[in-house]
């Protein structure tokens, strides 16, 4: 297991900030313990992850919320907000399964969301899926999330697209907005992978999205998805 920030295999590097040590060592264990990744660094605090995460530049941060100071919402915002010209991949991590929170957390930039209970292979899924630019949310409470706060008054305005959505983009974003994978969007479009990355990308420029999702979240804000 390396701390150094340096790893020659090209396993997903990570880092860890959670302020109980107890809880920290668990996931450091558990994800060293996956193969593809590889911990490089563990934080008590959000600021001190802060500063970690600029000095290792991780392929992946996982943060949970509630830390003293600084918390994840705030480091989170701090690595991957708007404005951040080189935003880092943060996964958001914790016990409270409170909408508020997750939805701060996505709105700050993170790229998924998970509750401690996930278990080891959603939270090896979700690493991987956000160091491949794509987002995770715990699938128990994707659709609620969005549902419930679009429209609420906890977002602004949404911004119309910069050119029209595509027939076929309108569709790949009502799956994108209901958690479908890249892979069962393929089989329940009848496209190829490729495609389906293809028109997310289109669908990210014409949004201003930075990940699945914002375009997720535009989708519910905009009525594209039933409530």
């Amino acid at each position: 297991m390396s701390r150094t920030g340096i790893d020659p295999g090209g396993d997903v590097r990570v880092l860890v900030a959670d302020d109980q040590e107890i809880v920290r060592t668990g996931l450091v264990m558990i994800l060293d313990a996956q193969p593809g990744i590889v911990v490089v660094g563990e934080a008590g605090d959000g600021g001190r992850a802060v500063d970690l995460a600029r000095d290792l530049r991780p392929d992946v941060c996982l943060f949970d919320i509630r830390m003293p100071g600084v918390d994840g919402i705030e480091a989170t915002r701090r690595l991957a907000g708007p404005g951040v010209a080189d935003p880092l991949a943060v996964v958001v991590i914790t016990t409270f399964d409170l909408d508020e929170h997750v939805y701060a957390a996505l709105r700050a930039g993170a790229r998924g969301f998970l509750l401690k209970e996930a278990g080891p292979a959603l939270l090896a899924q979700a690493v991987h899926a956000a160091a491949r630019g794509d987002a995770l949310i715990a699938p128990n409470i994707t659709a609620r999330l969005l549902s419930a706060f679009a429209g609420s008054g906890a977002a602004s305005s949404p911004a119309p697209p910069v050119a029209a959505l595509t027939e076929r983009e309108e569709q790949i974003l009502a799956t994108v907005a209901r958690g479908r994978t890249n892979g069962e969007i393929a089989t329940e479009l009848h496209i190829s992978l490729s495609t389906v990355k293809s028109h997310i990308a289109s669908l990210m420029a014409k949004l201003g999205a930075r990940n699945r999702v914002e375009v997720a979240i535009w989708a519910y804000e905009t009525d594209r998805v039933k409530r």
